[in-house]
């Protein structure tokens, strides 16, 4: 494969998971500074956050359907096509959001217009994530695949990060300016994103594996159905393995920012600065680890992360609480950009390789979004339920991080590494002893 075709492949993949993450995590952002008062207005400020993470919350819980929707389009007609749609409806979902009245203005019409364009940004990245990966995965050599593969991870670090700057720029305004129209500029210039997100997609072929699938007629009428009756296993292993990489991230970069600001008195400003350099560090560390995982292999790295992620859960909060801006940034960049880096870099690659190419795609966009959604999008609602609980205390929170560790570990825990293997090996394993693979 040409240099050119290689960059592009790269680029394209970037590109859409970028863009995103961005929608995605500029909704989760906001939601602690703005929509628990705009939207979600309530007496209590502890039950409009409350509200306002419930509807952060819900999008995860749709993301399986959104999973199941285009992977099918994705594993029946191809990857190329799945993500065109994919993006459109994110893109347009979250342009829409910058436009929506408040309460004040139309009252509760407000919220629910909110959580049904959430609901589609779920439906949407549901399946953009799995074609965006597949795209790098499939056309990667076997030597280079935990490299590609992390490709389109540094989507999530680069998307929260471009999310995280708009609205640092725009919290510089005056507070009264933010909260009126300040908060809605960042949503509004995502459609120059999807635009331009769309436009490097064109072009991009399908991918090798998708189309020998095609030219062995290998293609699964139903492919969920074909995915759940052969790789149920693979699946739940991919639900458990997705746990400690999505939970833990959400508290570091998301809870963190009404953590902070309300219960330890730091500003939005410093508390958004703080996430912006963790974001920088780990989409610089992401390419880093999945080139080390073509040599040293996925699982161990994987488990390596895991382990620090258990044994920081403590320190992480005892940072936070010296009341230290300088502190607060080396914890983020501790969590978020350094321990995290690992197990995400190699994540969706150790996903790829455990399932066959005629229902890769929907194997691990199952395993990825049940994941996300049991762990991911309730994260930063039971962090906040539990402090509300037990008198502010961090600890059952922080033990809430150290279960999340245990889970994932027990999940690999049959997963074999098959760095420099060719990928599509594995349709010839599961031909002859699908216990082969992994169990």
């Amino acid at each position: 494969m040409e240099k050119k075709t290689t960059n592009k492949i790269l680029i394209a993949s970037l590109i859409g998971s970028s863009i995103e993450w961005f929608d995605y995590f500029l909704y989760g952002t906001v939601a602690a500074l703005v929509f628990n008062e705009v939207f979600f207005h309530s007496e209590d400020p502890t039950i409009g956050l409350l509200l306002a993470y419930a509807s952060f919350a819900l999008a995860f819980f749709i993301r399986p359907l959104g999973g199941i929707i285009f992977s099918h389009i994705g594993d029946r007609i191809g990857r190329k096509k799945t993500l065109v749609l994919t993006l459109s409806l994110m893109g347009g979902s979250t342009v829409l959001m910058g436009f929506l009245p408040t309460y004040e203005s139309i009252g509760v019409a407000a919220p629910i217009l909110l959580i049904i364009l959430r609901l589609v940004q779920g439906i949407g990245l549901g399946g953009e994530w799995g074609g965006a990966l597949l795209l790098a995965v499939e056309y990667a050599p076997k030597e280079k695949r935990g490299l590609f593969g992390s490709i389109p991870q540094m989507g999530v670090t680069i998307g929260m990060l471009l999310g995280t700057l708009a609205l640092s720029i725009m919290t510089l305004l005056p507070n009264e300016t933010f909260m009126t129209w300040g908060w809605r500029i960042p949503f509004i210039l995502s459609a120059l994103l999807v635009i331009f997100g769309l436009w490097i997609r064109k072009g991009i072929d399908e991918t090798p594996s998708f189309k020998k699938a095609q030219e062995k007629g290998e293609i699964a009428k139903i492919p969920f159905f074909e995915t759940m009756r052969t790789h149920w296993k693979e699946v739940l292993i991919a639900i458990g393995a997705k746990v400690v990489e999505t939970a833990p991230f959400y508290i570091f970069g998301t809870f963190i920012v009404s953590y902070a600001t309300t219960q330890l008195g730091f500003s939005r400003t410093i508390t958004l600065t703080a996430v912006t350099v963790a974001t920088i560090v780990t989409s610089i560390l992401i390419p880093v680890m999945g080139s080390l995982s073509d040599k040293i292999g996925r699982k161990k790295l994987y488990i390596a992360g895991t382990i620090l992620m258990a044994l920081y859960a403590f320190p992480y909060f005892w940072l936070l609480h010296q009341n230290s801006a300088v502190l607060l940034i080396i914890a983020t960049i501790i969590g978020l950009g350094i321990i995290w880096a690992p197990i995400t870099a190699v994540l969706g690659t150790m996903f790829s390789e455990i399932f066959k190419s005629n229902v890769r795609y929907t194997g691990i966009s199952l395993g990825y979004q049940i994941g996300a959604a049991v762990a991911g999008g309730t994260a930063p609602l039971v962090a906040t339920a539990l402090l509300a609980a037990y008198n502010n205390s961090y600890v059952p929170v922080a033990l809430y991080i150290i279960l999340t560790s245990i889970i994932s570990l027990i999940a690999v825990a049959a997963v074999r590494d098959r760095n420099n293997e060719e990928l599509d090996k594995i349709d010839v394993i599961l031909k002859n002893d699908n216990k082969e693979l992994t169990l």
